[in-house]
């Protein structure tokens, strides 16, 4: 295999993923740090290590250890998948990735300019405001607290640290050692920073988003007949885990076009088993009966105007904020599971990395196939599931534009 990929969520495994998938790449993306490296039948692995979450001595540990078998794998590039907006524990996997690979620099691009997420002078920029102004600021299970990269990373490690400009494709790399970060207003600019470190040696070990990686299929001399996406049902539905302002935007967008949408109860979310009472039981047959009535559908975990309703309930359990987010992803995952055979489900658009992979534990799958990306970030992937290949549309709550699902669904059933 020629390059591993490690990425802290689902998605964003996904949406990295794709970036080589979609020319023709043969990739696999396979969840758990633990995951076996050999024997994938692919040129690009991409091992979602479930770690955003994690505290980041625990992210560290995940991510040396695997770094450490993938030395003894034979891959020739390593590179860190890490949040467009900063989000995780970037610092801490950066170390890992750059001690455990015992190398001297790790060039680091965060920028995603495709997705006008930018890095000017050391600061991440999203759709023209500082990470921290934007809505990742205020995100209420991982707000981003630094818009300088350089102090996002010193929260989490003590390796040196420094920004530099964009380079140019004939310049030279800066000798320092430790974690560089380079700026990056254009896709070019990535390129260009990418054919001087090409050009020096160093892009063995690399770090940076899909912005990045959507670059590296030519740098690296990658790619064959780009693959075009088949055709879906052309029934919809979206099952939505993320409270980011800008996928709730992108709901009450859908809803006013048609969409049929179903807010969970905090007791649907939050008591464990509720799918398989029979109160919930009952409620299955009634949203089974909604998917069948509409050709497109909406089942969020968000209260309306807000989620002071849930946070509350979850406070009366004696839950903390982690438990009560990972008993919401688990709960959508049981839904998910019950739903999953059912002719009006359609197509199923997932969004949130934490609903992904609950949803796809309950149907038994731990890896997924990118194939191509619908829209710039919502990623098509493939997967057997009960000896049929099944497709499923991912997307990260951060990504698309406000009519981004009505866009999908003109498009999926044309």
């Amino acid at each position: 295999m020629v390059l591993l990929i490690i990425a802290d969520d689902f998605t964003g495994a996904l949406d990295t993923g794709v970036q080589f998938a979609a020319r023709g790449i043969k990739t696999r993306v396979v969840v758990g740090a633990d995951a076996a490296l050999t024997h994938q039948n692919a040129d690009v692995l991409v091992v979602d290590t479930e770690t955003r979450h994690l505290p980041a001595a625990q992210a560290y540990a995940a991510v040396e250890g695997l770094v450490q078998r993938a030395k003894y794998a034979g891959f020739a590039y390593l590179y860190k998948k890490t949040d467009s907006a900063l989000r995780g524990n970037v610092g801490a996997e950066l170390a890992a990735l750059l001690s455990a690979s015992s190398s001297r620099q790790l060039a680091f691009l965060p920028a995603f300019p495709q997705m006008n997420r930018v890095t000017k002078n050391g600061v991440q920029y999203i759709d023209g405001v500082p990470v921290t102004e934007s809505p990742f600021g205020v995100d209420p299970f991982e707000p981003v607290r630094h818009a300088t990269v350089t102090d996002l990373l010193a929260e989490q490690t003590d390796l040196p640290a420094a920004s530099f400009p964009a380079l140019a494709a004939d310049g030279s790399v800066p000798a320092e050692d430790g974690i560089l970060v380079f700026d990056a207003a254009t896709v070019d600019e990535l390129r260009s920073t990418g054919r001087a470190l090409l050009n020096n040696g160093g892009l063995r070990v690399l770090a940076g988003c899909a912005g990045f990686g959507a670059v590296l299929p030519e740098l690296l001399g990658l790619g064959g007949a780009d693959v075009t996406c088949p055709a879906l049902d052309p029934r919809l539905l979206v099952i939505c885990g993320s409270v980011n302002a800008i996928t709730l935007a992108q709901l009450d967008k859908a809803e006013q076009a048609g969409f049929t949408r179903l807010r969970l109860t905090p007791h649907q979310k939050l008591m464990p088993d509720y799918w398989r009472s029979a109160d919930g039981r009952m409620t299955l047959d009634h949203i089974e009966e909604t998917l069948a009535a509409h050709p497109y559908n909406i089942i969020e975990t968000n209260d309306e105007g807000g989620n002071e309703p849930t946070a509350a309930a979850a406070d009366a359990l004696g839950l903390t904020r982690e438990a009560m987010r990972v008993r919401i992803a688990s709960g959508v995952g049981q839904l998910v599971g019950a739903l999953f055979a059912s002719p009006a489900v359609g197509t199923l658009l997932l969004t949130g990395g934490d609903t992904l992979l609950q949803c796809m534990n309950s149907v038994g799958v731990h890896e997924l196939e990118p194939i191509c990306e619908m829209e710039r970030g919502v990623v098509l992937a493939r997967f057997g599931c009960g000896g049929t290949t099944r497709y499923v549309i991912t997307k990260s709550g951060g990504f698309g534009q406000a009519d981004l699902l009505t866009a999908l669904a003109k498009r999926i059933a044309d």
